[in-house]
């Protein structure tokens, strides 16, 4: 996701520098060349050693240490950065780069950037919440400045509250928003995902296989596209990508009316969730109890949530799914015309590298004008960008109002 980038990783003196290094990792994991900057209170905290190890270049500590013969280091650092991030970013860090102090390796080098500027706060609750603090963080955010929100919790100082270093995975996600293309800005954009369960008893359910993977690498990558999101999920084992609004549902029928209760709000509705075509007629109160021979249950049929989406007389730009054993392009191409759809994602989940439960689809896309777009393997972040795209394109050709 991050190849051919390079990141300045800036790490100032705090407690939570420790988990700079986990942040480093999944820089690197994915692709980025990461130059890590550290000032002298860091290395009171953590060695170089544990950055130069894991990003595979030297790490800089001092301002007046020349890369090259010809190369002054902050300038050079600073004209190639693609993204400067400063995790984790104390308050006298950010203090100083808020007035424009620049004494340090750090400093100068945000100085001298003209890369976007992603900052993760760390420190003591009273600290973060001091007016001076609070004053040159709205300063930086006028400014264009970024900041990944710390948590609240235990602090190390032993007192409770903001100040929490943003866990890494957060910090990472907020990395990649910030250097992907905010073409999904001002959308907003309804994902559904994951199975439902529809109760036989207090015990019993009827689901199906799905992971819920395919609509949250959807969810992910469209919050990071700029978009607002809103991710209605059936029950998965999958945290809640950041920054997107979760609605938890279990049944169809909970999801119908989430779904058709936000529909107003949405510029679009991606319906990727696996949603259950019958529930049992009758829950009943307490388990059903095993008997000898067999068991008859009576299923009647849960309401068609995308065919009411596509029925109504002003609707957003529909994304259906259709996952089939056999006959896919038919079948998909059916689904699409009768439910009123622009645009249908066919998965083969036959095959056992694409469909429920792994980290990869093929996929075959159908649009209302009639063009097909067939997606080779890739991952389901890959896929979800490729259905984005075409999203935005039908955007750009005014099939997609904004509200």
């Amino acid at each position: 996701m991050l190849h051919d980038k390079r990141i300045i990783l800036g790490v100032s003196g705090g407690i939570a520098a420790y988990k700079a290094v986990e942040l480093l990792r999944l820089l690197t994991k994915a692709g980025a060349d990461v130059h890590v900057i550290m000032t002298r209170s860091a290395q009171e905290f953590i060695t170089p050693l544990s950055f130069q190890t894991l990003s595979a270049n030297a790490v800089h500590t001092e301002l007046f240490n020349l890369i090259a013969e010809r190369e002054i280091g902050h300038i050079s650092l600073a004209d190639r950065a693609d993204l400067f991030l400063i995790a984790p970013a104390t308050a006298n860090c950010i203090g100083k780069i808020a007035s424009g102090i620049a004494d340090d390796m750090l400093s100068t080098t945000v100085m001298a950037t003209r890369a976007p500027v992603l900052i993760a706060p760390a420190m003591n609750v009273n600290m973060y919440t001091n007016p001076i603090y609070r004053a040159n963080e709205r300063k930086l955010r006028r400014l264009g400045y970024l900041f990944a929100a710390p948590e609240k919790g235990a602090l190390a100082c032993g007192w409770e509250g903001e100040g929490k270093l943003a866990a890494p995975e957060t910090i990472f996600e907020a990395a990649l928003s910030a250097l992907t293309a905010r073409d999904l800005a001002g959308r907003t954009i309804m994902v559904t995902a994951g199975p439902t369960r529809e109760e036989i008893d207090p015990v019993r359910y009827i689901s199906n296989h799905s992971s819920g993977k395919m609509g949250y690498a959807i969810a992910r990558a469209a919050a990071r596209r700029g978009a607002r999101v809103i991710l209605v999920s059936g029950p998965v084992n999958i945290p809640a990508p950041p920054g997107v609004e979760l609605v938890a549902v279990s049944s169809a029928e909970e999801m119908r009316r989430a779904v058709m209760g936000r529909v107003g709000k949405c510029d679009a509705v991606i319906k990727a969730a696996a949603v259950a075509d019958y529930r049992p007629l009758e829950r009943t109160a307490s388990k059903v109890k095993k008997k000898a021979g067999e068991l008859t249950l009576h299923l009647t049929r849960n309401a068609d949530i995308l065919a009411e989406l596509g029925s109504l007389e002003k609707h957003p730009f529909l994304v259906g799914f259709a996952a089939e054993t056999d006959n896919l392009e038919a079948y998909a191409a059916g689904k699409l015309k009768e439910k009123n759809l622009d645009m249908i994602v066919a998965n083969d989940v036959s095959q056992s590298d694409a469909g429920f439960n792994v980290e990869t689809n093929r996929a075959l896309l159908l649009f209302r004008d009639g063009r097909r777009l067939e997606c080779p393997l890739m991952s389901k972040e890959e896929l979800a960008n490729v259905i984005l795209d075409q999203l935005c394109a039908g955007m750009g050709n005014g099939a997609l109002p904004h509200k």
